[in-house]
């Protein structure tokens, strides 16, 4: 049985990730990409789906882990009868082929270890040929296409389609074995200087947590929540990946299970904040020019999230042979979302160029004549249906977020011509962006409950609604939106967490049941910080903190009654919203927004009651 959510760290050399577990176990690892078949799925099923466990051979009486500043470099420290290891576990970035790392120090006394190494190819389905390297230092795997080298200093024995070894580390010894995967119509990857490459991951991440220009008081977390970011940035093509997994389940026993190892236009604008304002231009430009490049095309057929190098055909399918977390099923690989109808994409883009252009990343005029062609479509089906931000399966509805998001698209193309001088129709987007804003005042908020609400029409409340005044589209102040952030708290959190919406309420096609959603929980942070309630803010943001396991890592959602993670992991969304909140109540909030708009004109209408015409569209 794999080890709960929230006892994993992650691993990354920005191709690829695994997830080790706090008794020593690799129990996910992805190669040569995120996306790759897992060659190690036991997260998803047994050991015999594939795992490398390097541990102390009797149980220990302590395990503390730490990475090191400014890296993804894992140190677990084994405390035994028989004395103290410590596991040092790495990706390095410097590599002509993916590689793992576990080296192995002794600390104090001599501590007997047990390797169990389970190679396994496309998800646990295939099992490798093993044979052993010409010079007897360690096996070579082979199933098709894929190749796996293992290079040891101990003997390794064969058993049960297995490798395993036992050796004994004492104080002041260190033992490393190194993982290396390559193709297998090519020679086998070359052996590393691991002691070299540990000290260049390291002065790397010293570097790069030297960029960091935030000092606030959350820095560690701040720095951890970055760190655990860039792990997931694909590092040829730029692209952000949602999580370093799949089919993570929503609800623990659930069928609420999905592949989020693509990359979503929904965390664009928020991921570039987070990257900006942190200082981490290199990475936010990558980010932007990947989404330059991904929404490219006719606009018609603008995705709601696409492959780590822009592929837009994301089939999804199951796995049978996998039980998967915890006998939740099914397992699934790709992701049929990726045909949905989602009409906020429209405005993260635009919103995430506009921030772009504000932080003084430079576009093009290629990449202005695309916007604007996006803005051309959006004006023809901005009042269609769609699946909305959540990517529902109970088919398409009227979601008020949605038709904000076609106001932000439209205020952002205003933007660009009004701050940046740029070409456009700026009379008829000022029109179309009116005639938006008062359909969503109309027909998007409760009057009776003083609530924007999550539909047209309907009565039930979502927590993408907490954006509305961060994207500029009411005032904080303004009473409706005060009366949306008191509902959210009032009936959409458990235990102080935020839901995405009531599933049991909600039509979204599948069995009710979730865990609180993490990422909307900093987002009444912020929206609380922004209407004066400061402390509340600070408060619920620090319970959130807490949350964080031992190495700082958040998974997409949480269940408090089981006080367990549930969802995909490390979740990039969470992290995000994590440093932008943490961002936001470092400043003075109220008076700015987070998307880094002005604040709204005018003065906030007098408490009404029932839905009005409310505030002109040009907010900003």
């Amino acid at each position: 049985m794999p080890s709960p959510i929230e006892d994993y760290a992650l691993l990354s050399d920005g191709r690829g990730a695994a997830l080790v577990a706090r008794d020593g176990s690799v129990d996910w690892l992805c190669w040569p990409r995120f996306d790759s078949g897992a060659c190690f799925a036991a997260l998803l099923g047994t050991p015999d789906h594939g795992r490398w466990r390097i541990a102390p051979a009797a149980a220990p009486s302590r395990v503390t882990r730490r990475c090191h500043p400014g890296t993804l470099v894992l140190e677990t420290r084994f405390d035994t009868a028989d004395g103290t290891v410590t596991v040092t576990d790495f990706m390095p970035h410097h590599t002509p082929g993916p590689m793992l790392v576990r080296s192995v120090a002794g600390c104090a006394g001599r501590v007997p270890m047990q390797m169990d190494l389970a190679l396994r190819f496309d998800y646990g389905a295939s099992v490798p040929w093993v044979t052993r390297l010409p010079d007897r230092g360690g096996i070579r795997a082979v199933a098709g296409p894929d190749l796996c080298v293992l290079r040891s200093p101990v003997p390794l024995a064969g058993r049960d389609r297995r490798t395993q070894a036992e050796f004994t580390v004492a104080a002041g010894e260190q033992i490393s074995f190194v993982l290396a995967h390559g193709a297998s119509h090519l020679p086998v990857p070359d052996a590393i200087d691991v002691a070299r490459a540990l000290e260049r991951e390291l002065a790397d991440g010293h570097r790069w947590l030297e960029r960091c220009t935030y000092r606030g008081q959350w820095r560690e977390a701040v720095t951890g929540s970055l760190r655990t970011l860039h792990g997931l940035i694909y590092r040829p093509t730029g692209g952000v990946v949602a999580a370093a997994t799949t089919s993570l389940p929503e609800q623990l026993g659930g069928v609420r299970n999905w592949d989020y190892r693509f990359c979503w236009l929904r965390d664009a604008t928020l991921s570039l904040l987070a990257l900006m304002n942190a200082g981490y231009y290199d990475e936010a430009g990558a980010w932007r020019a990947w989404l330059e490049r991904a929404a490219s095309g006719a606009p018609e057929q603008l995705q709601i999230m696409y492959g780590i190098a822009g592929e837009r055909r994301l089939p999804e399918a199951t796995l049978p042979w996998l039980p998967g977390y915890e006998n939740a099923a099914p397992v699934r690989i790709g992701n049929a979302a990726a045909g949905q109808l989602q009409l906020d994409v429209y405005g993260e883009v635009m919103d995430a160029l506009h921030q772009a252009r504000k932080g003084g990343l430079a576009s093009d005029a290629a990449g202005w004549a695309l916007q604007r062609a996006l803005l051309g479509h959006l004006e023809k089906i901005w009042r269609d249906d769609d699946e909305g931000l959540w990517e529902t399966r109970g088919g398409r509805q009227p979601f008020t977020f949605s038709k904000v998001m076609c106001w932000v698209a439209f205020d952002r193309g205003i933007k660009a011509v009004e701050q940046h001088g740029l070409d456009g129709p700026l009379s008829h987007w000022r029109t179309i962006r009116e005639t938006i804003h008062r359909e969503v005042c109309a027909r998007g908020f409760d009057g009776a409950r003083n609530a924007f609400v999550q539909s047209f029409g309907a009565h039930t409340l979502d927590a993408s609604l907490l954006l509305l005044p961060t994207l500029g589209f009411l005032p904080p102040a303004d009473p409706r939106i005060v009366g949306t952030i008191e509902a959210v708290q009032r009936e959409l959190t458990r235990d102080g967490f935020v839901l995405r919406y009531d599933t049991a309420e909600s039509r979204d096609g599948l069995p009710p049941g979730e865990g609180a959603f993490l990422a909307c929980s900093f987002w009444l942070a912020d929206a609380l910080a922004l209407i004066g309630r400061r402390d509340e803010a600070c408060a619920l943001f620090e319970r959130l903190l807490a949350l964080r396991n031992d190495v700082g890592l958040l998974a997409e959602e949480y269940d408090p009654r089981a006080k367990r993670f549930t969802g995909n992991f490390p979740q990039a969304f969470s992290h995000v919203a994590l440093v932008n909140t943490a961002m936001n109540l470092g400043r003075e909030v109220g008076t700015s927004e987070q998307r880094g708009e002005d604040a709204p004109p005018g003065p906030a209408p007098a408490a009404p009651r029932a839905p009005g015409r409310g505030v002109s569209g040009a907010a900003g």
